[in-house]
């Protein structure tokens, strides 16, 4: 009923593109200013003898990619939703060219800026069309941003002289915290030469998610199951997501704690067994929607005597909300509320 879509798709490995067919797609855009070879050329040779910007050089390694950047970059495209988001919290609007890949409704007060910047695609746009918006970095939000089998390897995009970021829950190091939210809003900050609003924006999600964690202070552990999407299987929430710290914050506990790794495919069996007494159903494009989840969790008979069934206790989260990006902090009061709404009453 809900396909698995590719958002989960880890980068495979890189490999380079030709250079001579990036410098023709390049090519192929400079034509339509002030053709190939000229103006392009002075542009690129200015920033090539001009000094470092006041603060740079900054180098920041990121899932095995070096980058030193002399100045902030200023014409960034944002494959998927959240890197757009922190940027547009960061104040960066004026530094973006395109996005793609919208996951989720935007935040009230970002939507505005984000609707004034082009969409490239309804997901990821292809290595061409990345070109023609012209950006000196990429910054994408999953794996799959820069996907080798699409083309968009960062070793691609190295060739064409275009620096990528990737979101560090993508590095596939080791279980996500918070604490990876707000060096990934740090590292944002120090590429753009904004180090300051980076650590006031850092402040200001803390507040949010000491507040909420304060509310539910002492209460007991409840048991919760992230439904994703699924239905042979459950496709859930593991271990090492950031989703497994934003419910241990708000006085939870994911009952697949223990799958090793971000999201997994769990039996329903499995989730019978372990009796959550809340769903946590993630939202977002292309996977149905809420109320069908819902509908479709409902009407298994397997499922019939499940605590969070029986009670219909659900708590909807979209999926933005639970990644590393600025909105983990909106998502633990949600989850608190919904998880111990007596401590809110």
């Amino acid at each position: 009923m809900y396909d698995r879509p590719p958002l989960f798709t880890p980068a495979r490995g890189r490999h380079a593109l030709r250079a001579t067919a990036a410098a023709v797609a390049l090519c192929a855009v400079a034509l339509l200013t002030a053709g190939c070879g000229s103006s392009q050329d002075t542009a690129e040779g200015a920033r090539a003898t001009a000094g470092p910007a006041a603060g740079f050089p900054v180098t920041i390694d990121n899932c095995g990619v070096r980058t030193t950047y002399d100045r902030p970059p200023s014409r960034v495209v944002t494959i998927h939703q959240h890197p757009a988001e922190l940027m547009l919290a960061l104040g960066l609007k004026d530094r973006m060219v395109g996005t793609a890949f919208p996951d989720s409704a935007v935040l009230p007060e970002l939507r505005k800026a984000y609707a004034s910047i082009p969409e490239l695609a309804e997901r990821e746009p292809s290595f061409e069309t990345i070109l023609e918006a012209g950006p000196d970095l990429v910054y994408g939000g999953y794996g799959s941003a820069f996907a080798e089998n699409e083309g968009r390897s960062r070793e691609a995009f190295a060739d064409a002289g275009i620096d990528t970021h990737l979101n560090r829950e993508y590095c596939g190091r080791k279980r996500v915290t918070m604490e990876d939210t707000y060096d990934e809003i740090r590292t944002v900050g120090r590429i753009f030469g904004v180090p300051n609003r980076a650590d006031q924006l850092v402040a200001d999600l803390a507040r949010r998610v000491n507040t909420a964690a304060a509310e539910v202070e002492g209460e007991d552990e409840v048991p919760v199951f992230v439904y994703d999407s699924g239905d042979k299987a459950a496709f859930t929430a593991g271990g090492r997501s950031l989703g497994t710290e934003l419910i241990r914050l708000a006085g939870g506990e994911n009952v697949f704690a223990d799958l090793d790794d971000v999201f997994g495919d769990v039996s329903w069996e499995q989730v019978v067994e372990r009796e959550p007494e809340v769903i946590a159903v993630y939202d977002y494009a292309g996977a149905g929607s809420v109320e069908r989840k819902k509908e479709f969790l409902l009407s298994q008979p397997a499922l019939r005597d499940v605590p969070a069934i029986r009670n219909k206790r659900f708590v909807v989260l979209p999926l933005t909300a639970t990644l590393v990006g600025i909105r983990s902090a909106y998502a633990v009061e949600d989850l608190a509320r919904g998880i111990h709404p007596e401590s809110f009453a």
